[in-house]
């Protein structure tokens, strides 16, 4: 009877991460260039009661055993980098990936990659994140710049007022074979692991690369009314599981009556 409290209890430990999954996705539906993510589980071990295919005492096989799960665990959280819907903002700094890859910024020392272009000018006119991490390539803009130019296969100009090119640079874009492997370090900031593979650089709009789109913003791909039904089926899920926990605790409490 004890197996059943820790399995509901297994159930319901699993369900608050879902939940927290969730609300981590809603609290960021209006995030530039965030990624959902889904949390998965799988079961735990079993305990074998009957093995399948053993003989019985007349030297018949038995088709079926019996086994009894202990439970569930949580196996990963998955991010999924489907692409989010571009908004249109006009602003020369903004800039989108329109497919896969990642921009490539200098964090302190430290190479992490974003989805998030909502670039900024320092006070020595590179173009950095909100943050203050620095595009790479570093590219400065010159203090006589009327206008930047993004073209959809990442060359950046800053153009004097008569038009001509006062400096000029290419923007790549990053992608890997596995980028659900990176890791998240908030920010909208990922870093490279052994389980996303190596940064691949890449000339934007080739070789399966995105092309940049200027003046446009990739925001969250978080479905809202997907997360709400997705919520409403884990507080159900959590509501069994701890109709379990209780069910099992009137059976002992019954037990226990007998006893006395």
């Amino acid at each position: 009877m004890l197996r059943s409290l820790w399995t509901a209890a297994s159930g319901m430990i699993a369900q608050e991460l879902n939940i927290d999954t969730i609300a981590h996705n809603l609290s960021n539906v209006n995030t530039v260039g965030f990624k959902k993510s889904r949390a998965e589980f799988e079961d735990l071990m079993y305990q074998t009661l009957k093995i399948a295919g053993h003989q019985n005492q007349a030297g018949q096989t038995i088709p079926t055993g019996i086994q009894v799960g202990l439970g569930v665990r949580p196996g990963t959280v998955h991010k999924f980098f489907t692409e989010g819907n571009l908004q249109n903002t006009g602003n020369p700094l903004d800039l989108a990936i329109e497919g896969d890859g990642f921009f490539q910024v200098d964090m302190n020392g430290q190479i992490a990659y974003t989805r998030s272009g909502n670039f900024k000018l320092n006070e020595d006119g590179e173009i950095v994140t909100p943050r203050g991490y620095v595009l790479q390539p570093p590219f400065t803009v010159p203090p006589e710049t009327v206008n930047i130019v993004v073209t959809n296969d990442g060359h950046i100009s800053a153009l004097d007022k008569e038009g001509n090119e006062l400096a000029g640079a290419d923007i790549p874009i990053y992608t890997f074979i596995n980028p659900a492997g990176l890791n998240a370090i908030g920010g909208n900031l990922y870093l490279e692991t052994p389980a996303s593979g190596a940064a691949q650089q890449r000339t934007p709009g080739t070789d399966n690369a995105g092309r940049i789109v200027q003046g446009f913003l990739e925001m969250s791909n978080v479905e809202l009314v997907e997360e709400m039904v997705n919520m409403i089926i884990a507080q159900r899920a959590f509501e069994s599981n701890s109709k379990s926990l209780e069910t099992t605790d009137s059976i002992l409490r019954l037990a226990n009556n007998i006893i006395r």
